[in-house]
């Protein structure tokens, strides 16, 4: 790769929000880039850019960490639509009911039945899923073609989550459901909810049937090149036992991810803008020769004095990243391993570049050319330069390491 003027910068913080080759089901804690099409909390974005962009100047971490918890705390108030939804008859208003956990016969419970109950959508709430709207929609009914009018007809574009209810079999219906949701970039779960039935008059082993129910929802995506969702196998009249309690897990942690990954993506992006130009500032100062004033460094040729300076500059220094930590609820080490200016060692170590400017051969030959005329200690003076500007690149991208993990954990707090 030929290098430029940008070769210092890393790689986005958490990458392109709108990256369509990733797939819609990666899980959503373990990265930014999942297509989320859900936009929720702009609003707050204005509010915090500026504390966020001071934090980051004066290279105050543990701002920007206090920061972020007050915007991930907002986003967890914003209201999410999920809609459930599948063939007449699939349980849906049934799987409301489990998944709030409330009887049929309670007064808030979503009437149920052996024939057609849900007429045209209901919402319900649940204490259980604060600030969630959960939608019964109508069954899609019995034929295949009723699906494209179903999907105008329940305006599918307004809800942010959908769940595919299914039971006995896992029709074209639920497939088209499927793909559709899909091509909208929105996410959804396949639940399969009467596994009481099954596992009542199957002849197969517990194990097995679940295997074949799940081998056969996946066979059935498969065919129309959707992506395999997330699929929980449960028993409408047990919402403690089965996938229930994995289902409310994933979706705790999805909905907090559905909230946050739009906002805090944005926030990534102004992070990403503000160290970039604090490096190309910082760059000027070296090359006017300005560095060693500025930062009050000693000797400019010592490059541990150097690192030392440019971590607290960025506030990626040992104290400021146990600051961190212990604000995060973790251990100093969980920032530490990932990144390469923990010393001048580790530095050298993993950036060939600096390793070569800095191996002994280089050193004896600048001190033999500080014995020369002037055009040699021109050429000191500019090796000295491209030295700290590669120290300055490589703990710049070690700060976007940093933050890129405060930002990903921050939506896993407690």
């Amino acid at each position: 790769m030929k290098p430029s003027h940008k070769s210092w910068e890393a790689a986005p913080l958490l990458g392109n929000m709108t990256e369509t080759s990733v797939s819609h089901y990666t899980p959503l804690s373990s990265s930014f880039t999942s297509v989320v099409s859900y936009h929720t909390g702009w609003k707050i974005l204005p509010e915090v850019s500026k504390n966020i962009e001071r934090a980051l100047k004066e290279g105050k971490l543990l701002e920007l960490v206090s920061v972020i918890k007050k915007t991930v705390a907002a986003l967890s108030q914003t209201p999410v639509s999920i809609a459930v939804t599948g063939d007449t008859g699939n349980g849906m208003s049934s799987f409301i009911n489990a998944l709030r956990v409330i009887g049929h016969e309670e007064a808030a419970s979503a009437p149920t039945g052996v024939v057609r109950t849900t007429q045209t959508p209901a919402s319900y709430s649940s204490s259980h899923f604060p600030n969630v709207v959960l939608w019964d929609l109508p069954g899609t009914g019995a034929t295949a073609q009723s699906v494209e009018n179903y999907l105008k007809e329940m305006q599918f574009s307004q809800y942010g989550f959908f769940i595919i209810t299914a039971s006995e079999q896992f029709s074209s219906n639920h497939v088209k459901l499927a793909k559709a949701i899909q091509e909208m970039g929105k996410r959804f779960y396949v639940v399969w909810t009467k596994l009481d039935r099954d596992l009542s008059t199957s002849v197969l082993s517990e194990i097995r049937l679940l295997q074949n129910i799940r081998e056969n929802i996946q066979e059935n995506l498969q065919k129309e090149r959707v992506q395999e969702p997330p699929i929980f196998l449960v028993s409408n009249l047990d919402p403690l036992l089965h996938d229930f309690p994995k289902l409310r897990d994933t979706l705790h942690r999805d909905l907090s991810n559905i909230r946050c990954c739009d906002p805090l993506g944005t926030l990534s992006s102004i992070c990403e803008k503000i160290i970039n130009d604090k490096v190309a500032s910082w760059k000027e100062t070296i090359a006017k020769g300005h560095l060693k004033n500025t930062l009050d460094i000693r000797n400019e040729d010592d490059l541990r004095e150097c690192l030392k300076a440019f971590r607290l500059l960025f506030g990626v220094d040992d104290e400021s990243l146990q600051q961190v930590a212990q604000s995060m609820g973790t251990v100093v080490m969980e920032y530490k391993t990932n990144i390469k200016s923990q010393d001048l060692h580790t530095i050298r170590r993993g950036d060939w570049r600096l390793k070569l400017m800095t191996c002994l051969f280089m050193n004896e030959l600048l001190r033999f050319l500080g014995c020369l005329p002037r055009l040699c200690h021109c050429v000191i003076h500019r090796f000295r330069r491209v030295r700290h500007r590669r120290v300055l690149e490589l703990v710049a991208q070690d700060t976007k390491t940093i933050l890129r993990k405060i930002l990903e954990d921050s939506i896993t707090l407690p």
